[in-house]
C-alpha cells in the first residue's frame, strides 16, 4: 500500500494525472472480463487519457492477483507510469471513476483506506492455534503465527478404568499450558499492533481456557465466534460474518468518538462548514476532516477541473494548497478547480490530516435510504481557532461557492 508520505509527494507533483477506480478481477468467464476491460479502456480514452497511461492501466487490469471476488482497484498514473496501484477486498464504495486532468481523483482511495482497521483472528483448539494479524480490505494477513501444543494428551472422554481421572487432569494441564502460550502471542500482538478487536473461534474448551489467561487489555477486545474452524472440514463463513459485523461496529464507534471529540468543550476544537474548514486547512490546523458521503460524486470524464461545477474550490500548487473563489496568495498559483469534497480531501492529505467519510448506510439491507441534503463538511482541529503563536495565512477576497 502507498504510504501517506508517498501519496503526499504524488499530490505535489505536477500532472496531468489519470485516475481509474473500478472493479478488480472476478470469477466471471474470460469473455466477460475482456468486455469489461474494453469498456474501461474506452472510458479512459474518452476522458482524454494519453496512450501511455491507458497502456499502463491495461497491463495492471490484466494482472490476476488472486483476490477474492468481489474486489476493487484504484490506479493513479502519470506519464505512463503507475504511481499508486491498490487493490481492496470487497465491492466499490461508489461509482467507477475514469478521469484525466491536472489533479488525481482522490476520495475513492481515501474512502477505502478509512475502513482499513487492523484486527486479530485467533483460531484455537486443544492442540494449538493460528493467530493472524489482518487489515480490513487487504487480501493477505500482515503476519501469521502458529502455536503447536503437546500431543501426549488423551481425549477427555475415554473408557473407564482406575487411571481415567489422572489422564483427565493430565490432559487439562497440557491444554491449559498450550492456551497459555497462545495467550502470550495474542497479548504481544495486542500491545504491538493495537487491533480494533480480536475475533476468537475454535474448540469450546480451548476458547474458555484461552479467555481465562488473556491479559485484561486483550480480553476486552474479544469477539467470540461459536464455530470450531480448526476442525476437519470446517468452513469459516461464520467467522468471516462475525468479522464483518465487528468491523462495522468498530468503525461506527470510532467515528462517533471522533465526532464527540469535535463537540467537546463547546466545540472549541471544531470548524463547521466549508468556509471555516478551508480557513483551518490553510493553517494546517485540521487534525481530522469529516465529509458526508453525499458530498461525494464521481466527476464526469475529463471534468477534473470543471470551473462551472457547483461547490468548487481552487487547488493551489503550494501552501496553503487550497483557496476559495477569488482568493489569491503571492506564493501559490492555481492548479485547477475541484469539487468541494476532492479539494478539501487533497488539502487534508497535504497537511497530514485524517480524512473520514461519514457513510450513509441504511439500518437494514432492505431499508430505503433517507432523503436529505448532504451535510456540510466539518473538522476537528489541532489547536483552538485564534490561538496565539500560530502562523496566520493571509488571503485576499475570500468568497465561497
Amino acid at each position: 500500500m502507498t504510504t501517506g508520505r508517498d501519496l503526499r509527494n504524488a499530490l505535489q507533483t505536477p500532472g496531468p494525472w489519470t485516475t481509474a477506480y473500478t472493479d478488480g478481477t472476478s470469477d466471471e468467464p474470460q469473455s466477460v472480463e475482456e468486455a469489461r476491460e474494453g469498456r474501461s479502456l474506452r472510458r479512459l480514452a474518452d476522458a482524454g487519457a494519453p496512450e501511455g497511461d491507458v497502456a499502463a492501466i491495461r497491463e495492471a487490469l490484466r494482472e490476476r492477483t488472486g483476490a477474492a471476488d468481489p474486489s476493487t482497484r484504484y490506479l493513479l498514473v502519470r506519464d505512463g507510469r503507475i504511481v499508486v496501484h491498490e487493490e481492496f477486498a470487497g465491492p466499490r464504495h461508489g461509482p467507477e471513476v475514469f478521469a484525466h486532468g491536472p489533479l488525481p481523483v482522490l476520495v475513492p482511495l481515501l474512502r477505502h483506506r478509512g475502513r482499513m482497521l487492523r484486527y486479530l483472528v485467533v483460531e484455537t483448539s486443544r492442540d494449538g492455534a493460528d493467530v493472524c494479524l489482518e487489515t480490513a480490505g487487504q487480501r493477505d494477513a500482515e503476519s501469521s503465527e502458529s502455536v503447536e501444543g503437546r500431543t501426549d494428551a488423551l481425549p477427555k472422554v475415554q473408557a473407564g478404568g482406575w487411571s481415567q481421572p489422572r489422564w483427565q487432569r493430565h490432559s487439562e494441564e497440557i491444554w491449559k499450558h498450550t492456551q497459555s502460550e497462545v495467550a502470550e502471542v495474542v497479548d504481544r500482538l495486542t500491545r504491538e499492533a493495537a487491533p480494533a478487536f480480536i475475533a476468537l473461534a475454535g474448540d469450546v474448551r480451548a476458547r474458555q481456557l484461552l479467555r481465562d489467561q488473556l491479559a485484561p487489555e486483550s480480553a476486552s477486545l474479544l469477539v467470540e465466534v461459536d464455530a470450531n474452524t480448526r476442525a476437519d472440514g470446517a468452513g469459516d463463513a461464520a467467522l468471516r460474518h462475525a468479522i464483518e459485523q465487528a468491523l462495522d461496529g468498530a468503525l461506527a464507534r470510532d467515528l462517533a468518538g471522533a465526532i464527540d471529540a469535535s463537540h467537546a468543550e463547546g466545540g472549541r476544537l471544531r470548524a463547521d462548514g466549508a468556509e471555516a474548514v478551508v480557513a483551518a486547512l490553510q493553517q494546517a490546523q485540521v487534525a481530522e476532516l469529516f465529509l458526508d458521503a453525499r458530498l461525494i460524486a464521481a466527476p464526469a470524464a475529463g471534468a477534473a477541473d470543471d470551473a462551472d461545477a457547483p461547490g468548487t474550490l481552487v487547488a493551489l500548487d503550494a501552501e496553503p494548497w487550497i483557496a476559495a473563489e477569488g482568493e489569491t496568495f503571492d506564493a501559490a498559483g492555481e492548479v485547477a478547480r475541484q469539487p468541494l469534497a476532492e479539494a478539501l480531501a487533497r488539502a487534508a492529505v497535504l497537511t497530514d490530516a485524517r480524512v473520514r467519510i461519514c457513510e450513509d448506510e441504511p439500518q437494514a439491507p432492505d431499508a430505503a435510504r433517507e432523503q436529505r441534503e448532504a451535510q456540510p463538511p466539518f473538522a476537528l482541529l489541532r489547536w483552538e481557532r485564534g490561538a496565539p503563536g500560530h502562523m496566520q495565512v493571509q488571503g485576499n477576497g475570500r468568497s465561497f461557492a
